[in-house]
């Protein structure tokens, strides 16, 4: 009865219509005193209200708070916004399914309900599938795809969705079979072809039509949500809420500064949880967005060693968070908190600091204007800064017993508390308000509704594990509920856990857990699985583990007691040996003519992944690459030198690609210490090359220069010919854009002859075009083709070598040489070579010179189009001066047509 009313929420259901709905064709006799006996029963254990209409009845309650209407809502609403809103709305809308609907019911009016709700729910899936491949994610959503085109394989939008991501991911053959499939079914069941959107898509994927790929596109800085989810169940802090909400900078007088609330209190006290309930009851204060970060204040590593994390890493996630392009963003820390101030001043923005070590890690993280709001939490009583930025200290302590039950009850329910009201104050005793020890006690026995809670009451009583929960310390404090739950497993997922605490974080995925334990892919899922039910491990993405701060510890600290020290060692070499091996592995597949370094085989158990092709590469090292830095600090820390500038070396190339050039630099700095410990000047200059590589991209030119002066002198000493051309051609990219193009010109035409002389035919490619570059620099435009000419031809030879640099350098010389035709089509193979690379920098600067050809030509429309693309790609990268002189092109054609 509760569904049928729910069903219509707030309407009157008439009493035969609920009667058919709950009965279908066969009602008790007394159905109508059933009905109101129901009704009497239902008022009792709700506190919403049942009213008694003519008729019938009306069950009157917030329709949000109803999953059916609150996913109608949010279904509907997201078909007339913008993408990303609608994206999160539809996935808001999503997550309201639990499970089947109406279960237990067999009506006919709950199987035309089920039906109807299903036929919503696929149309909800298919308008967020449009979406998201319209924002150009038709990677993520091509399994799922994949997946539900199996179950439905007659559905055409489902279909012409497949389609479209497959071909977007590269698998043309695959997207052209797959429709001849859906053609010969749609023929032999139905007798039909395919519909006219199917059919032109196929056409569309024959003729490689430009508009099917996702381009660039000018878009508007984002309004910045990166709070994580809220707690499922918050239970009293009443005082601290009305606290925080006296530190709304909407309330505050005119004139005063940045309002800044230190929450503190010990571990498991429920910091986060109270920060990010306020925050999300108070979000319509904070209408230009929320940003945040886990500073890992106290953080485990190995043991107590793990360093919180730096006030760089935490502005640059809030520059990226405010949309602010790689390119854009200035070198050095003072430099950029200046341009994260400047974006916030004005703004009604919330600013939530979480777990910080100190007042030093906080301060350059705080905005200066008084429009935005800093909630922090700390284990830490933070004076400095109460003292001096004037922060307002909330400390917490545990929880009262009222709202201690209540917690309780939000995670088990009121009535499994009330059949054992002994065994709960047992419970609650043992907990002492802890949170997170109520937490993970709910857990546990919530994964055993068959176990009475005297038998968890008994278990948190034995041996005193819970003593300590009162002593103020919370590692000890919690070190009883986490053995507790390290007790219950099998001893292959115990030594899983332990190991988890070695490695670098901050997560990881299946593959290199199966080598972190020496096992394999099937066995640890299964392991992964087990910890994860027993709340030792969080799958915070698919596939994806992590854990809790305190977890880390202690697992770092059960290592150490049960395992020897060869035993951690191992597990730590195994870690880096499989991302070192599958790093070496991607990055052959990206740069397949780069010179590969030698590597010692994996040790024994490790299992290097094997990305089958080029977007597989590049996806792996976009996820891994937070871990694979981390695994190179993790490695000089702990005496794997070798490692360490092995792993920056995987690395490298991709970073220096997708424009990463502070992690670039700052895994350069720690590779070089580590090579320079090997005392190998072998070693020492590959680092030193990649690293002034780093530094000009930064605009570090001095120190660029020093770390190519410092390898010249290294390869010399080495009679390294091929290295010493490499080291020129990077001499000329530092220097050509200071306007010293005779110097440029110079090391070009060395790197060409040492590259000649050493047989590198990749190296005197890229050398070849760098003389013709600095000769285009110079005016000596036949030089340049003669050059240009040469490189490309070397470069054909070369599977793999990419040629848009070389195209462009051609292009350049008959543009100015007056040979537009020329000009035209070099500069079009350019752009086509740089989009298959891809290298959005090459393609930018092509398509500003093919408008330039197109122009000289006469085709102002063709021009102004090449202009247009240009344009789109530096407004998307944030490159306000690049697009400023595109815009004057079209400006002046515009003018003078």
């Amino acid at each position: 009865m509760l569904g049928a009313l729910l069903t219509d929420a707030n309407r009157v259901v008439g009493t035969e219509e609920l009667t058919a709905r709950i009965w279908g064709d066969n009602p008790p006799l007394r159905a109508v005193p059933t009905l109101q006996s129901y009704v009497s029963r239902l008022r009792s254990a709700l506190s919403c209200e049942i009213q008694r209409r003519p008729g019938g009845y009306s069950l009157v309650v917030d329709e949000d708070a109803v999953d059916v209407h609150r996913f109608r809502r949010l279904s509907a609403s997201a078909r007339s916004t913008d993408d990303e809103t609608a994206a999160a709305r539809l996935a808001e809308a999503l997550r309201c399914w639990r499970g089947p609907v109406l279960a237990g019911l067999d009506t006919p009016w709950a199987a035309r309900t089920r039906d109807a709700l299903s036929a919503e729910r696929f149309a909800a899936e298919l308008d967020l599938y449009d979406v998201q491949l319209r924002r150009g994610e038709h990677t993520s959503v091509l399994a799922e795809l994949t997946a539900r085109a199996e179950e439905h394989p007659l559905d055409e939008r489902l279909a012409h969705q497949l389609l479209l991501a497959l071909y977007r991911s590269g698998r043309q053959a695959e997207a052209l079979q797959r429709y001849e499939d859906v053609r010969l079914r749609l023929a032999d069941e139905l007798g039909a072809d395919p519909g006219p959107a199917l059919q032109r898509l196929h056409r569309q994927m024959l003729d490689a039509t430009p508009s099917l790929d996702v381009r660039p596109r000018a878009r508007e800085l984002p309004v910045p949500r990166q709070l994580p989810a809220p707690p499922p169940v918050f239970s009293g802090r009443s005082a601290e809420l009305a606290a925080l909400d006296e530190a709304l900078a909407p309330l505050r007088p005119a004139g005063r500064p940045v309002a800044i609330s230190a929450v503190g209190g010990s571990g498991g006290i429920g910091k986060t949880a109270l920060a990010l309930h306020w925050a999300y009851r108070n979000l319509e204060h904070f209408p230009d967005g929320q940003l945040y970060a886990n500073l890992r204040g106290f953080d485990g590593g190995i043991g107590d060693a793990a360093e919180p994390l730096p006030a760089e890493a935490v502005v640059r996630s809030f520059l990226d968070g405010l949309g602010v392009e790689v390119e854009a963003i200035p070198h050095g820390l003072d430099a950029q908190a200046a341009l994260y101030r400047s974006l916030v001043a004005g703004k009604r923005m919330l600013v939530l600091l979480d777990n910080a070590r100190d007042t030093d890690q906080v301060v350059p993280l705080l905005p200066g204007s008084p429009s935005c709001t800093v909630l922090l939490t700390s284990r830490r009583q933070l004076g400095g800064l109460v003292a001096v930025h004037g922060a307002r200290p909330i400390t917490l302590d545990v929880l009262p017993e009222p709202d201690a039950r209540t917690l309780l009850a939000g995670h088990l329910g009121r009535e499994r508390l009330d059949a054992e009201p002994d065994a709960v104050a047992a419970v609650l005793k043992a907990c002492a308000g802890l949170p997170l020890a109520l937490s993970i006690v709910a857990a546990r026995a919530g994964t055993r509704p068959g176990f009475p809670l005297s038998a968890v009451a008994a278990e948190l009583q034995d041996e005193g594990r819970l003593d300590a929960l009162d002593a103020g310390d919370p590692r000890a404090d919690l070190r009883s509920v986490f053995s507790w739950s390290y007790r219950t497993l099998r001893p292959e997922a115990a030594r899983l856990f332990r190991l988890l605490g070695l490695h670098p974080g901050p997560d990881i995925g299946l593959p290199a857990a199966a080598s972190l334990a020496g096992v394999g892919v099937r066995e640890v899922r299964a392991l992964l699985a087990e910890l994860v039910r027993a709340s030792l491990l969080t799958e915070h993405r698919p596939g994806r583990f992590t854990l809790h701060d305190l977890l880390r510890e202690y697992a770092a600290e059960r290592s150490g007691a049960d395992d020897t020290d060869a035993e951690r060692h191992a597990a730590v070499r195994r870690a880096l040996d499989h991302y070192l091996h599958t790093g070496i592995a991607a990055s052959s597949i990206i740069t397949p003519t780069r010179k590969r370094i030698d590597v010692a085989p994996p040790a024994d158990g490790v299992s290097p992944e094997a990305p089958a092709d080029l977007s597989r590469a590049r996806a792996w090292f976009a996820t891994e690459r937070p871990v694979v830095l981390a695994a190179i600090r993790l490695a000089a820390q702990l005496g794997f030198d070798t490692h360490c500038w092995q792993l920056e070396w995987t690395i490298g190339e991709f970073l220096d690609r997708h424009a990463h050039w502070h992690d670039y630099a700052d895994a350069c700095a720690t590779a070089l210490a580590a090579a320079q410990r090997l005392g190998s000047p072998a070693v020492e200059a590959i680092v030193l090359r990649a690293f002034a590589r780093a530094c000009t991209r930064l605009g570090a030119f001095s120190d660029a220069y020093a770390h190519l002066e410092r390898a010249l002198e290294l390869y010399r000493q080495l009679g390294d010919r091929a290295g010493q051309a490499a080291v020129h051609i990077g001499f000329g990219r530092l220097l050509e854009p200071h306007g010293r193009h005779t110097e440029a010109l110079t090391h070009a035409e060395q790197a060409l002859e040492l590259a000649r002389a050493d047989g590198d035919r990749v190296g005197e490619a890229y050398a070849l075009n760098g003389v013709g570059w600095c000769h285009a620099q110079l005016g000596n435009y036949a030089e340049t083709l003669t050059h240009a000419t040469a490189a490309l031809r070397v470069a054909g030879g070369i599977e793999g070598c990419p040629t848009a640099g070389m195209w462009h350098t051609l292009g350049y010389a008959h543009l100015r040489l007056g040979k537009r035709a020329e000009a035209i089509e070099c500069l079009r193979r350019s752009v086509a070579a740089s989009r298959a690379t891809p290298d959005v920098n090459v393609e930018a600067l092509a398509l500003s010179r093919l408008g330039d050809a197109h122009r000289a030509a006469g085709d102002l429309d063709a021009a102004r189009a090449s202009w247009q693309e240009a344009l789109a790609i530096h407004r998307a990268r944030g490159r306000p001066r690049a697009a400023e002189k595109i815009e004057r092109k079209l400006a002046d054609a515009m003018q003078n047509p």
